[in-house]
């Protein structure tokens, strides 16, 4: 009976094991490693929250809104001023305007000249501070002063020196050709002298990029060049220069940036002049602005001066992009 039972119910299964945890995955949304991390994401924006507000404040508005008065049609009135319509004929005006094209050909030329002698300049400091010894410290100090001095001091600071009656750079040239010459009152040497106040004023911030690329290029790439058999000169162009790239193109962009806004070095020196040789971009919407009281011209052109250079940069970081990656498939 007992064989008959088990033939008929067949060998048995084995016993299953107790059931322990589950080894599933979690459910979707779940788990104290991502509360923990929305947690912390909430904090963080919490505390940066007061930054932001702030940049949006002194930033994002004042430029959104420069933009709406560009396109408006601005009334003022005693106490303010009113927008009655939108209207693009501030833009048509400056565009067409030869203040408007003569200030934009000498922010491009002062831009590309004072950006090329800084770079230049710039980058020979740099390379000679690599080779000090114990006395970079006291040279690089000294190297700082011109950057370290506010804009206006400096430009005031060299007024004096351009002075057509007390200068010492007056004299020094008197005594030299023979005639007083009036330095800013020419528009030839009060454009030269504008820019080179401005290169000796912030060839320091370049040097001190370049430098800190240098400090960052390893030791061994120069011990290939030279079991290679490659020259100073070969190696600073094959192997130095390359390595530099990067950093150069951070320090050429934001001197782009500053140069085409440049405001308060004509403005201290020339207030624009002699007539407007010396009248940049920003000088130019300032006189519309504020002197003229042309508040909707003056925005049109604070926004097609933030434009244009906006699209110099993008076309420069594209430019600095294509040879980097060429470089890199080389």
């Amino acid at each position: 009976m007992n064989a008959v039972t088990s033939s008929a119910t067949g060998p048995r299964s084995p016993a299953r094991p107790p059931a322990g945890p589950r080894t599933g995955p979690v459910p979707r949304g779940g788990g104290p490693a991502r509360v923990s991390r929305r947690k912390r994401a909430r904090t963080g924006w919490f505390f940066a929250s007061p930054a932001l507000l702030t940049i949006a404040a002194v930033t994002v508005f004042p430029v959104l809104f420069s933009v709406l008065l560009s396109f408006a049609d601005v009334r003022l009135e005693y106490g303010g001023f009113r927008l009655l319509s939108l209207t693009g004929d501030h833009y048509a005006a400056v565009l067409s305007s030869p203040e408007w094209r003569h200030a934009l050909l000498f922010t491009f030329g002062f831009t590309a000249v004072t950006v090329l002698l800084e770079l230049v300049l710039g980058t020979a400091a740099a390379l000679v501070l690599e080779r000090l010894g114990a006395a970079r410290g006291w040279v690089l100090a000294v190297l700082l002063l011109p950057w370290a001095l506010i804009n206006v001091v400096a430009a005031q600071l060299w007024g004096y020196l351009f002075n057509g009656t007390y200068g010492g750079l007056t004299w020094l040239f008197e005594q030299i050709l023979g005639h007083q010459p009036d330095i800013l009152g020419q528009p030839a040497s009060a454009m030269g002298a504008m820019v080179v106040v401005d290169v000796w004023k912030t060839t320091p911030f370049v040097a001190i990029v370049v430098l800190a690329g240098l400090m960052l290029i390893p030791g061994d790439v120069y011990e290939a060049a030279e079991i290679d058999g490659a020259g100073a000169w070969t190696t600073f162009w094959k192997v130095t220069l390359p390595q530099l790239r990067p950093i150069m193109a951070i320090a050429v962009l934001f001197r782009i940036l500053q140069a085409f806004g440049i405001f308060d070095l004509p403005f201290v020196l020339t207030q624009g002049g002699p007539g407007t040789a010396t009248e940049s971009l920003a000088i130019l919407g300032y006189k519309t602005l504020f002197q003229n009281l042309d508040i909707g011209r003056g925005a049109a052109v604070a926004t097609t001066s933030a434009v244009i250079v906006i699209g110099c940069c993008l076309l420069f970081l594209r430019v600095f992009r294509t040879q980097a990656d060429e470089g890199g498939r080389a």
